[in-house]
Formats: C-alpha cells, structure tokens, sequence
C-alpha cells in the first residue's frame, strides 16, 4: 500500500511578521496523520500572489494532497480565491447554497447585508464547495494531475469545522495508505541525554519500520514511538511491545504511558483517589488554575485558586501570618509553605499548592534574586516546599513556574515525592 503523502501552505502576511501564531498546520497535520497520511512539508507564504503560486506548484510536485489556509475573506487582501480559480483555469460563479447560508448568518446577528459580502458565496466553478457552518468563507476542493488541493479559511475555528465535517469523511471514504500509529511514554526527572544512554539498546533493537523521538519540555521528555505498516493490527501490539519495554526501563521516571497533558494527569490522579485539590497562586497569577480547569469536569476535584498576588491578600484573605512574610520575606520557603497550608484549610481540600516568586526585575527591592520561585504542596500527611532558579524572561519564567508547578502537584498526588 502506498503512503499519501500531503502539505500545508499558510497564507497571510500576519504570520510571516509574528503577529499570529499559525495554530492551524498543526490541527490539519493531528488530522491526517491519525489516518495514516504524512505531512512532508508546512510553507507560509504572504499575501503575495506570485509566492502563492509558486507555493503551490512546488508542494504539489512533492504531495499528493495540498492544503492551504487563509486569504478567503471578503476584503481586497484576500486573494486565495481568485487566485485558484485563475491557477484552475475556473471562473468565479455564486454558489446558491453558500448564498443563502451567508445571509442566514447575517439576519441572525441581525447585521447588514453588504455587496462585498455577496463576493463570499462567489466560488470557482471547477471546485467542489466545502460548507462551513461556522462562517462565511466556504472551502474549495480541487483536483489536477491526480492531485487533491484543499482551500480553507484561515480562521482556526472555521477551518477545524470544514476539516472536521467536510475534508475527513472524504479523505477516510477515498484515501488509503499505510498505517501510521503512534504510541508514547511520558517521563519526568531526567534530562534526554540519560535517558538515552538507559534505553540505549532498546533503540538499537528497534525495527526499521519503528522510530523513536524524544521530545523534551519543562522538566518532561516525552518518548514518541512512531511505526508504519500494511497491518495496522499487528502495527499496534508490535508498537506496545516497545512502549511496555521503555516504561519497564524507565519505570523510576515513568509519569504516563499516554500522550495527555499535565493537567489532564493530575485531574485523572485526583478522581482515582476522589480527592480535591486547592491553589494559592501569586506570580503565576491564575495560569495553573487557568490550566487545570481547561479539562472538562474539572469541577469535579478542583475547589479554587486564590490569586494572592500582593501581600495583603496574602495575609487577610489566605491567613498567612504578617510575621512570616515580614521575618522570611514572600518569597521564601516559610511563606510558600504558609500559603499552601492556608489554601488546603480554607478551601478545605485534600491537597493543596502555592507557588511564590521574583519573575523578573522589580522596582521594589527584594531579598532573592531574579528568577527564584518558591513552591509547597501540601497534605494532610505531608508537605513538601521546592526552590526553583529560572533564568529566562518573564514570560517563560512564568511558563516554567507552571509547567513546574504541575509537575509537583502530581508528583504529590502520586507519592512520588
């Protein structure tokens, strides 16, 4: 069986200066790769015509599925549609259908009708149309030389929408190639290079048709077992064999035999012990809360965060004690360990965590230098305070805080600590 073999082309001069994150390659590449499809390339182009062109000839030399997002709004920057239908050898015709659905979006938000709004529901006539319940820009399918040229707004939520309702049925009903599978093993206290020299002969054991990756963040290396093949069965009990034989290994820093986040994992631990967790949060300023509560039916086992982030608060709304601030300093183990006992009593949860730290330079002079971040978590059997040094800016100080943070709270969910 062949391997389909695709790639993605971003329009937009917004990506090309930093101003937007292009979020949406890696949404359409999760897509075809749990089909079995590999993505070869991801290329962003500007507003240009004559870059998109050559964009587009280039890919489709090299895939046999292209995708291309943006540049299918109503305004004169937007030029993807023309532009196809001229590289198509098409012309433009309105669409009834994508008529009809544009002004229904626009009578239910109760706005006006405009003309440069009719040029929406213009599409190529050599084009197969993708409805886009989300929006006004419908997508476009092409076909030349046995290749499959996708057109998608640029609008991430629309584009999930298309791609999920339109594009994916097609490509599961009239693409097939081999088996792509995926399996991973999630590790925390290690840096990659150890890890590497402990799994060292299982790697060299593995089959050609197997790969390994390691991916490693804030204080996890993620292990990405990758296999291809004709027999997706067979594929997936030879990938687990592997995947079992890492975590046996490494069982000593093995966190999650499953590709899931943190706070997915710390929600999972906590509802396997029906236990609560409680937060005091002061430099991270909500964003392990923020995180934890992303996970739907977080409800369940997350009482709060407290965002104590000036000292008053600290003190009259957690309780820290004024003479523990004032004798240690708030960022101090003695604090941290104060916050997080205070959280777990007045949120009367079974764990608890705080975090407290300098993330940048302050016009207030502090005791500890740039960079310190103190942490606790707590029990009612145990607590457990950690001093953090980060070394970067403020915001990827604060990302680290948090991906640290995290880390902790799940290490003392799970008695690792």
């Amino acid at each position: 069986m062949a391997n389909t073999r695709a790639s993605i082309i971003t329009i937009g001069d917004e990506l090309l200066i930093g101003q937007t994150i292009d979020t949406n390659s890696a949404f359409i590449a999760q897509c075809v790769n749990s089909i079995g499809i590999d993505v070869l390339r991801r290329v962003a182009v500007g507003d240009d015509a004559d870059a998109i062109k050559n964009s587009l000839t280039e890919e489709m030399s090299n895939a046999d599925i292209v995708f291309i997002t943006g540049g299918l709004g109503p305004t004169a920057d937007d030029i993807t549609k023309p532009l196809l239908c001229e590289y198509f050898g098409g012309k433009l015709v309105v669409n009834d259908q994508v008529l009809a659905h544009v002004k229904q979006i626009f009578s239910t938000r109760n706005r006006p009708f405009l003309e440069r709004n009719m040029k929406q529901a213009e599409v190529p006539d050599v084009c197969t149309v993708l409805n886009n319940k989300m929006g006004t820009a419908p997508g476009m399918m092409f076909k030349k030389e046995g290749k499959i040229i996708i057109s998608m707004p640029g609008v991430p939520f629309e584009m999930a929408s298309i791609m999920t309702d339109e594009v994916m049925p097609y490509l599961k009903a009239n693409i097939t190639s081999d088996a792509l599978v995926h399996r991973s093993v999630i590790t925390a206290g290690e840096g990659e290079s150890f890890i590497a020299e402990r799994i060292k002969d299982l790697e060299e054991a593995l089959p050609a048709h197997i790969r390994l990756a390691y991916l490693p963040g804030a204080g996890v290396v993620k292990l990405r077992l990758t296999g291809r093949g004709s027999d997706e069965a067979q594929l997936v009990i030879e990938l687990e064999h592997w995947q079992a034989a890492l975590a046996e290994r490494l069982q000593n820093i093995v966190i999650a035999t499953e590709d899931i986040p943190l706070e997915e994992l710390i929600g999972l631990s906590l509802m396997k012990k029906n236990a609560t967790l409680g937060l005091a949060e002061s430099c991270t300023g909500g964003m392990v809360g923020h995180y934890l509560t992303q996970v739907p039916g977080s409800s369940k086992y997350f009482k709060g965060s407290i965002i104590c982030y000036q000292n008053e608060i600290k003190e009259h709304l957690l309780g820290v004690p004024k003479a523990t601030i004032d004798d240690y300093g708030v960022i101090s183990e003695q604090t941290a360990i104060a916050m997080a006992e205070q959280a777990r009593k007045v949120m009367n949860a079974d764990y608890s965590f705080s975090v407290t730290g300098l993330l940048s330079a302050s016009d207030e002079e502090e005791r500890v230098p740039v960079g310190t971040v103190w942490m606790a978590v707590s029990s009612a059997e145990k607590i457990f305070s950690k001093e953090f040094r980060f070394h970067y800016d403020r915001h990827r100080n604060k990302e680290m805080a948090l991906q640290m943070g995290m880390l902790l709270i799940w290490k003392m969910i799970n008695d690792k600590l």
